[in-house]
């Protein structure tokens, strides 16, 4: 009995987590669990249940997700005089069908709630589940040219890997490069115990949104995470100050999905490489996803004529079924690398 209590609250946990994720492809629970219309009940008081989550996907994908459990449902039930469809989930879908639907062209420019849950945080946190709330724009990229207004895989399995390693960043000053949507920022003041966190990026409309990530996660009027607009290859400090970022030390540089364009690897590798100089002894560690080997050879290659030597850390994509969350392809090639400059104390 308790095994199999065991196994509903997994299979429940696992279709909620990735259903807050917004993602595509969802885990159904097994057609012996869904059948049932106590097991269908939890379902409604987790997901759809007015007030059940507080900042929901958006009205297509929940109404997509829920023909699809209700079909699921359906096809598992064998004997309708022992099974049927809870009354609850059916009130939600007809509500949901009888909605005004905004266009796949409309509905793909808007931004959307997504949670993550970072599944390797330390059971000891102060919460019993860690969450990251983040508003995002799913497009691949925005009108204004940026890819940062979405969690992209690396900086999930960067965020794995902190989580495994947390002595990396607890009571530690980071500073993150391309931040995005703030996920690594918003883990490591969060979750993994930084002093600060200096969330950069280059783009304005990115570092602007980042006070909505704040605010979804508990982190406004934080001292904790500091936004700033950072972009590679110019001089952090300039004539007119003589300390970059106030004085302040930055001892671990983060950064995730930093290389996917070859042409600003030269500009990125050069702030490395100030930064080093700047903070002697920084720890950097870059989530470098290989798209293609040519631009992961460019930054490699970049790296070695600037004086860096690039360690690949043991620390693999787990396959899909092992996945707890966050919940990412499993087919993409990310590495995760650890960059020491000649002198550097290793």
């Amino acid at each position: 009995m308790g095994s199999t209590i065991a196994s509903q609250s997994l299979a429940i946990d696992r279709f909620c987590r990735q259903y807050l994720q917004l993602e595509l492809e969802l885990d159904y629970p097994a057609e012996g669990l869904l059948c049932h219309e106590a097991f269908q009940e939890a379902l409604y008081e987790r997901l759809f249940a007015r007030d059940a989550v507080a900042l929901p996907p958006p009205h297509r994908y929940r109404l997509r997700v829920l023909k699809q459990l209700v079909a699921k449902i359906e096809a598992a039930i064998v004997d309708w005089d022992e099974h049927g469809i809870s009354d609850n989930l059916m009130a939600v879908l007809a509500h949901l069908v009888s909605m005004p639907l905004p266009s796949e062209e409309t509905a793909v420019q808007q931004k959307c709630y997504v949670t993550y849950r970072p599944s390797l945080v330390e059971s000891g946190s102060a919460e019993s589940e860690a969450n990251i709330t983040l508003l995002e724009s799913r497009s691949l990229i925005s009108a204004a040219g940026t890819t940062g207004l979405r969690t992209w895989e690396a900086s999930l399995h960067l965020g794995q890997y902190l989580c495994a390693h947390p002595s990396l960043t607890r009571g530690r000053r980071i500073l993150e490069l391309g931040t995005g949507t703030g996920y690594i920022a918003m883990l490591c003041a969060r979750y993994l115990g930084a002093q600060h966190v200096l969330a950069s990026d280059g783009s304005e409309d990115v570092v602007n949104n980042l006070p909505d990530s704040l605010f979804l996660n508990g982190l406004q009027g934080s001292n904790k995470v500091t936004p700033t607009e950072l972009k590679w290859g110019h001089a952090l400090v300039g004539s007119e100050e003589k300390e970059w970022n106030g004085g302040q030390r930055v001892d671990v540089v983060l950064g995730a999905d930093l290389t996917y364009d070859a042409s600003g690897i030269p500009a990125l590798v050069a702030t490395l490489e100030e930064l080093v100089s700047l903070f002697p002894g920084v720890e950097i560690v870059i989530a470098a996803t290989e798209r293609n080997t040519a631009t992961l050879q460019g930054f490699l290659t970049t790296c070695g004529k600037r004086g860096f030597a690039v360690n690949h850390e043991p620390f693999p994509v787990p396959p899909r079924s092992e996945q707890n969350g966050p919940f990412y392809n499993d087919k993409m090639l990310v590495h995760i690398c650890k960059l020491y400059h000649i002198g550097m104390k290793r």
